[in-house]
């Protein structure tokens, strides 16, 4: 979604502009204890302390707020693109409309360990390492290119958020909400959505690899292209959803909800389809080499050779 514009009011002929309005009053100097910030563009805020009653809306481009304690900040609609928010600690925070294109959330940098790019070299820190961002309200935030790697997402909500190319790998999205999210060309690899909603949201592209999204809902998502090679989708809901030319090998679909799916020349090598719903799915130029339909239900089902079947391809 687009920043809201200012709403014109025909008046005497007249365009009268109407300032979205916030309420209280904007900090300006934040910290509780020995150390403290002036909130600005560019502002040093590493290690503030400052819960609950911090409010800005204003311009903190390339701010840094490193470990800071920021739970229950009020950044509504503030422009925090370039931010520094390495494992900072934002459970609660409002962050609805901000535009944090480029801000970054991973682990802070550790001796011999590459905490954006590279890191994990092959597994997640079970410890995530990244800011806490838990039950933080994402709603229509611009997360353009944003590192979000370890980021702790717990129940956040995501709805009509911007994540287009962010990396958000090994971030716990469990129990999640993003209806019509959109995170196009996003990196998701060991990515956790247990229990996620993100019906109808934008996954073009996305890598999804090895991701664990058991349990999530994801109908009508659009996963065109998109790659969920290892990726566990046990008992996820993806009816209606778009996987035109996915690469599902080696994904784990049992028991997924599949009803009415678009899986046209998606690749299915040793995908485990067991007990999955295909009612109405389309496989047309599908790839199931040694895929497992082991109890799959079949009704109206297009198989990769474009017949339609109630008894299995």
């Amino acid at each position: 979604m687009r920043p809201r514009t200012l709403t014109a009011l025909a008046a005497a002929g007249l365009a009268v502009a109407a300032p979205v309005a916030f309420a209280g009053q904007q900090s300006t100097t934040i910290g509780t204890g020995a150390k403290t910030c002036v909130l600005k563009p560019g502002a040093d805020c590493r290690g503030v302390v400052h819960r609950w009653t911090v409010e800005h809306h204003g311009n903190l481009k390339k701010a840094k707020f490193t470990k800071a304690d920021l739970r229950g900040a009020d950044f509504r609609g503030a422009d925090l693109r370039g931010a520094d928010f390495r494992g900072a600690k934002l459970r609660h925070a409002d962050l609805r409309g901000a535009k944090l294109k480029g801000a970054r959330f991973e682990a802070v940098k550790r001796a011999g360990k590459v905490a954006n790019g590279g890191w994990p070299p092959a597994s997640c820190d079970p410890n995530g390492g990244g800011a806490d961002l838990a039950n933080v309200e994402f709603y229509g935030a611009f997360l353009t290119d944003a590192v979000l790697i370890g980021a702790n997402l717990t129940n956040v909500d995501l709805t009509d958020a911007v994540l287009g190319g962010a990396n958000l790998t090994c971030a716990n999205l469990t129990y999640a909400n993003g209806p019509n999210a959109d995170f196009d060309g996003a990196n998701l690899t060991n990515a956790n959505f247990t229990g996620a909603y993100f019906n109808s949201a934008n996954f073009t592209g996305a890598y999804f690899n090895s991701a664990n999204l058991s349990g999530a809902n994801l109908t009508g998502a659009n996963l065109v292209l998109a790659d969920l090679a290892n990726a566990s989708l046990t008992k996820a809901d993806l009816t209606g959803a778009n996987l035109r030319v996915a690469n599902l090998t080696g994904a784990i679909l049992s028991g997924a909800n599949l009803t009415n799916v678009n899986l046209t020349r998606g690749l299915l090598a040793s995908a485990n389809l067991e007990a999955a719903n295909l009612t109405g799915a389309n496989l047309a130029g599908a790839r199931p080499v040694r895929t497992v339909f082991t109890a799959a239900v079949w009704s109206n089902t297009t198989c990769p050779d474009g017949t339609v079947t109630n008894t299995g391809c």
